[in-house]
C-alpha cells in the first residue's frame, strides 16, 4: 500500500509539474495592437491588445509594428530596435511628463511613427528624443506643449550617422522664454553626422527657435548636418531658422524652399559662427518679422532671387552673390 501510494504521489507532481512547464510565455509578434480598454499583461493581440506602447513593445518583434485599436492615450515609450507605431486611422496618444518617445536603437534601425499626438505635461522634456538610430521617419503627428527650459518637440541629437525625415506634421507651444522650441539638430561627438528632411511641417508658437541647427559639440567635420525644409512653416515664435556653426565644428548646409516664415518675433533666418554655416533659400516668403535676415561670423546665407523678404521691422539682406537657376 505504500508503495502504491508514493507512486501516486510521484505521478502527481509530475503531471503538476509538467502543467506548469507547459504554460508559454508570450511569443513576440510582428505586429500588436493597443486599447484604452485593454491591459497590459495581455498578448497585445487584435482581440486581447495591450493598454500602452510601453507595454506593447517589448511582445513586438524587431522590424514590427504596433497598432492603436481605438482613440486613447498609450504613455511614453522607449524604441531600441526597427519598429513602427502606426495609430494614423485613429490617435494614438501619449501625455508625457518627461520625454514622450525616446529612440534609442541600433545603427541600421529604421524607426517610423505616424499618427501620434504628443502632449507634455509637468515637468515635460522633449516630446521626440533621438539618441541613435539609422533613420527615423515622423508622420501625420502633433506635438505639442513641451513647455519647461530646453524642451524641443523633436530633440534629434544622434551619437553616430542618423537619418531624421518629418512630414505632415505640427509642432506647437513647445521651450520656455530664451530656450528650446520646435525642433533641434545638434549631432554629438565625433561620429556624430545629420541628413535631416522636413516637408510640410508646421512650427508655430515656439519659444526661442523653430528650427536650431548647432553643430556645437560635434567634432564630425567629414560628414557634418544636411538639411533640406520643403513646404513648411515657422509663424508665431522668436526664431524662426537659426544656424549656429562654431568655429573648429562640422559644417551644417541647409536649404529652405516654398516656406513661410511669418510674424516671429526675432529673426525669420539667422546664420552664425563661422563659414561651415550656409543656408541657401528659395521661392520663399519672409515677412512681418522683427528681422528677417541676419548672418554673421563668416556664415554665408544666399538667396535664389525669387524670394519675399518684405514688410519686416528689420528686412537685413541676403549675403553673396544671387544663385543663379539652372
Amino acid at each position: 500500500m505504500f508503495k502504491v501510494c508514493k507512486i501516486a504521489l510521484c505521478c502527481s507532481s509530475a503531471v503538476l509539474l509538467s502543467g506548469i512547464s507547459a504554460t508559454p510565455a508570450f511569443a513576440q509578434a510582428t505586429r500588436t495592437w493597443v486599447s484604452g480598454v485593454g491591459d497590459d499583461v495581455n498578448p497585445c493581440s487584435r482581440t486581447a491588445p495591450c493598454k500602452t506602447f510601453a507595454g506593447a513593445i517589448s511582445k513586438t518583434a524587431a522590424g514590427g509594428e504596433i497598432n492603436c485599436l481605438d482613440p486613447a492615450g498609450f504613455g511614453a515609450v522607449t524604441i531600441n530596435k526597427a519598429l513602427t507605431i502606426n495609430c494614423v486611422y485613429t490617435e494614438g496618444g501619449a501625455l508625457a511628463g518627461g520625454n514622450g518617445i525616446v529612440v534609442n536603437a541600433g545603427a541600421t534601425d529604421v524607426v517610423f511613427l505616424r499618427g501620434l499626438d504628443i502632449f507634455g505635461v509637468n515637468p515635460p522634456s522633449n516630446g521626440i528624443r533621438i539618441i541613435a538610430g539609422g533613420a527615423v521617419h515622423i508622420e501625420d503627428c502633433t506635438i505639442r506643449r513641451f513647455n519647461a527650459a530646453n524642451s524641443f518637440g523633436i530633440s534629434f541629437q544622434p551619437s553616430g550617422t542618423t537619418q531624421l525625415f518629418v512630414a505632415r506634421t505640427t509642432i506647437a507651444d513647445n521651450g520656455s522664454g530664451a530656450t528650446g522650441g520646435g525642433i533641434l539638430v545638434q549631432p554629438t561627438g565625433a561620429s556624430g553626422a545629420a541628413n535631416v528632411q522636413l516637408t510640410d511641417v508646421t512650427l508655430r508658437g515656439n519659444a526661442a527657435n523653430g528650427l536650431r541647427i548647432d553643430t556645437t559639440g560635434d567634432t564630425n567635420v567629414v560628414r557634418g548636418i544636411s538639411v533640406a525644409v520643403e513646404r513648411s512653416q515657422f509663424v508665431n515664435g522668436a526664431d524662426g531658422i537659426n544656424v549656429v556653426v562654431p568655429v573648429g565644428t562640422s559644417a551644417a548646409a541647409v536649404m529652405v524652399n516654398d516656406s513661410i516664415l511669418n510674424n516671429n518675433s526675432g529673426t525669420a533666418l539667422a546664420a552664425s559662427g563661422s563659414g561651415n554655416a550656409s543656408m541657401r533659400v528659395s521661392n520663399s516668403t519672409i515677412t512681418a518679422n522683427g528681422i528677417g535676415v541676419s548672418v554673421s561670423g563668416g556664415a554665408i546665407l544666399n538667396s535664389y532671387g525669387d524670394n519675399r523678404l518684405a514688410a519686416n521691422n528689420n528686412n537685413g539682406a541676403f549675403n553673396g552673390s544671387i544663385i543663379p537657376k539652372s
